[in-house]
C-alpha cells in the first residue's frame, strides 16, 4: 500500500478576513496610537471667503474665529451640562466634565474623543434625570466634540467614532435597562452631523483644487506665452545676426580681390576675418537654429572644450588684443558641461576685453584643483589710442548663470589700475577611481 503525503500551502484569507483586519488596524492608527497628539487647530485662511467681507485692517484678527467658536460652543456646553443638576458644587464639577473634552479639541482632538466618552457615565452617575445613558450636557458635548474631531480628521476617524459611541450606548442602555434612552437619537443626530461635516470637508477640498489647478494652469500658460515671445526673439536673432555675418563673411572674401597688389598683411587680415564669421555663423546656428523649426537637425560637430583654448586665443591675438595663458595643476578630462562653460565663460570675457578695454593686454589663468576647475582672465585698462564699443551688459549675466548652473562660484569687479578682472571656480566631483585612491 502506497503512502500518500499531501502538502497544503499557506491558507488563503478570505476577502471577509481581510476586510476586518484592515478595519481593526485603521481602528488601532486613527484612535489608539498617539492619543496625545499635540495637533493645534489651524487658524482660518486671511484670504477667505468670508474674511473677504470684512476691512483689510481686521482680516488678521480674523484667523482665531475658529478657535472662538470652539471655546464658545464649550462655554454653552457648561451651561447645558450645569442646568442639569440642582446642586451647586456637582452643577459646577458637571459642567466642567462636559466642556473640558469640547476645548480640549484645539491641540488634542483624539484626546478630548476619549475623554468626552469617559466622562459620560459620571456625568450619568450625577444626575435624577430619566434619559441614559447620555445627559444633556454629554449628550450636546459628546456630538460637538465628534463634529469637531471629524473636521479634522479623514472619513475613517469619525465612522470609526460614531461606532465606538453607539456600542457604548447601547452596552449602557442594556445594562441598566428601561425604554427612555437616548441612544436612537444620538446615532441619528451624530450620524448626520458627521455626513454634513465630510461634505463640507470635500467641498472644500475639491475647491481648494480647483483653485490650484486654475493656478497652475494659469502659470504654465504665462510660462508657454514667455516661451513663445523667447522663441520668436530667437528666430529674429537668427535671422539678422545669420544675415549679417554671411554679408561679413563674403565681404571678407571678396576684399582683396578689389585692391590691387594687396600686401600679405592685408590678405591675412581678411582671411582671419572670413574665419571667425564662418565660425560665428556656424555657432550661431547650431545655438539657435533648432528654434527656427520642429524637424531641424543640429549639426553633430563636437561642442569646444578647454582644449580649444588656444585657437580662441590665436583669434584673439589676430584681432590685436595681446593676451597670454597660464595653467597651473594637474591638467585633466573634465566633465563636458564643466569644459564647455569654461571655453564660454573665457570667450565672453575675452570679447569683453575687446570691446570695453581695445588695446589693453589680457591673461587667461587656469587652474586645475582638487575640487575643480579655477578661471582668472584679466586685462588691463584700455588704450589711449583705441575707443571702446557700447556694450547691453549681458555678457556679465551669462557668465553667472553659467557659473550658477554648476553650482560654482564668480566675481567680477574693476581692478586698481582701471582693468576688469573675472574669476570663477567651478566644482567637479572627484572621480570613483580618485576616491579610492585617496
Amino acid at each position: 500500500m502506497t503512502e500518500t503525503t499531501t502538502t497544503t500551502g499557506p491558507r488563503e484569507r478570505s476577502p471577509e478576513f481581510s476586510f476586518a483586519t484592515s478595519a481593526l488596524r485603521g481602528l488601532r492608527e486613527d484612535l489608539f496610537r498617539d492619543v496625545r497628539a499635540y495637533r493645534p487647530l489651524p487658524r482660518a485662511a486671511a484670504d477667505g471667503p468670508l474674511a473677504q467681507l470684512f476691512p483689510a485692517r481686521i482680516r488678521r484678527e480674523l484667523e482665531v474665529v475658529p478657535h472662538v467658536v470652539v471655546l464658545g460652543l464649550a462655554l454653552v456646553t457648561m451651561l447645558v451640562s450645569a442646568a442639569t443638576y440642582s446642586d451647586a458644587l456637582t452643577a459646577l464639577v458637571g459642567g466642567l466634565l462636559a466642556a473640558v473634552p469640547v476645548a480640549l479639541t484645539l491641540v488634542r482632538p483624539v484626546l478630548a474623543w476619549w475623554l468626552s466618552l469617559a466622562v459620560a457615565p459620571f456625568l450619568l452617575g450625577a444626575s435624577d434625570q430619566y434619559l441614559y445613558p447620555w445627559t444633556e450636557g454629554s449628550f450636546a458635548g459628546h456630538t460637538i466634540v465628534m463634529m469637531v474631531v471629524a473636521a479634522r480628521t479623514r472619513v475613517r476617524t469619525a465612522v470609526w467614532m460614531w461606532v465606538l459611541s453607539w456600542t457604548y450606548s447601547m452596552v449602557v442602555a442594556a445594562v441598566i435597562g428601561g425604554v427612555y434612552n437616548d441612544v436612537i437619537p444620538l446615532a441619528l443626530l451624530t450620524g448626520i452631523g458627521l455626513v454634513l461635516v465630510h461634505l463640507i470637508q470635500a467641498n472644500r477640498t475639491s475647491r481648494r483644487q480647483v483653485v490650484q489647478e486654475r493656478t497652475v494652469t494659469a502659470v504654465e500658460r504665462d510660462k508657454r506665452t514667455l516661451l513663445e515671445e523667447r522663441t520668436n526673439i530667437a528666430r529674429e536673432l537668427h535671422d539678422v545676426v545669420a544675415h549679417h555675418m554671411s554679408v561679413v563673411a563674403i565681404q571678407a572674401e571678396a576684399a582683396p580681390y578689389r585692391v590691387e597688389n594687396p600686401p600679405p598683411e592685408l590678405e591675412q587680415a581678411f582671411v582671419t576675418i572670413r574665419e571667425n564669421a564662418v565660425a560665428a555663423l556656424t555657432e550661431l546656428r547650431r545655438v539657435l537654429g533648432v528654434v527656427r523649426a520642429e524637424d531641424y537637425q543640429a549639426p553633430d560637430a563636437p561642442q569646444p572644450t578647454l582644449a580649444d583654448l588656444d585657437k580662441l586665443l590665436e583669434n584673439v591675438r589676430d584681432a590685436g588684443q595681446s593676451v597670454t595663458k597660464t595653467v597651473t595643476g594637474a591638467v585633466r578630462e573634465l566633465p563636458q558641461g564643466v569644459e564647455l562653460s569654461a571655453y564660454r565663460i573665457v570667450q565672453e570675457a575675452l570679447s569683453n576685453t575687446l570691446r570695453h578695454a581695445p588695446g589693453s593686454d589680457a591673461a587667461v589663468e587656469v587652474s586645475y584643483v582638487l575640487g575643480g576647475l579655477g578661471l582668472r582672465i584679466v586685462n588691463g585698462p584700455p588704450s589711449a589710442l583705441a575707443k571702446p564699443s557700447p556694450g547691453a551688459g549681458h555678457g556679465i549675466t551669462g557668465m553667472r548663470e553659467r557659473v550658477s548652473m554648476l553650482s560654482g562660484v564668480m566675481t567680477a569687479d574693476a581692478t586698481a589700475d582701471g582693468g576688469y578682472e573675472v574669476t570663477v571656480f567651478l566644482p567637479v566631483a572627484a572621480a570613483p577611481a580618485e576616491e579610492d585612491g585617496a
